[in-house]
């Protein structure tokens, strides 16, 4: 099955609107990509979560990382997504164990453990681990999370978004030295939604 291709489905019908929207980048668009109604879905669950794991195996990357995770709250359902998806997609591989899932704090807490990031206690340090987005237009707020993991000691392998919105994302993480991968373009999404 080609998972990659039933996510651009998926996609294109819950999570593409067209309409005056600003984005997180400060931005005015004409269209928005709200992925939480994609990945917030039993079946965008799944898919994306497949379809994150096929790219990783694809890339040589499935058996070198730990875990995967993000910023919070966009990142969050994708974590977890992939974490499952990984118990099958590494069977014979390296990882028996599957990927952990983190999340990545914006602030850290002010209480308990006041932890940055939650998820990575049993991750060796230095480890390689995947940072993940659900929409991408510049890299910023993924850069956030790449900035924090690395300062909590673990290597990013590569950064995974969802949709690119193809506005300069993977040119910034190239000129910072990351990896940049995405599973859809905003191209194939509207020519999906409006085929």
């Amino acid at each position: 099955m080609d998972h990659r291709a039933l996510l651009r489905e998926i996609v294109a019908q819950k999570s593409y609107r067209e309409g005056d929207f600003t984005l997180a980048s400060g931005q005015k668009s004409s269209f928005y990509v709200d992925l939480k109604a994609t990945t917030l879905s039993s079946l965008g669950a799944k898919t994306l979560g497949l379809a994150v794991c096929t790219l990783l195996k694809e890339k040589g990357l499935l058996s070198q990382v730990k875990a995967v995770g993000g910023l919070t709250l966009g990142a969050d359902p994708i974590a977890t997504a992939v974490s499952i998806s990984s118990l099958d997609s590494c069977y014979g591989a390296d990882c028996p164990d599957g990927l952990a899932a983190f999340i990545v704090r914006k602030e850290a807490k002010t209480h308990g453990t006041t932890k940055m990031i939650e998820g990575l206690d049993s991750i060796q340090k230095e480890s390689s681990v995947v940072v993940v987005e659900d929409v991408s237009t510049t890299g910023a707020s993924a850069w956030q999370a790449v900035e924090k993991v690395q300062a909590a000691g673990f290597r990013v392998a590569a950064v995974v978004s969802i949709v690119d919105r193809e506005q300069g994302a993977g040119d910034f993480f190239r000129s910072k030295g990351v990896t940049f991968f995405s599973l859809l373009t905003l191209t194939e999404v509207k020519a999906q939604y409006r085929a």
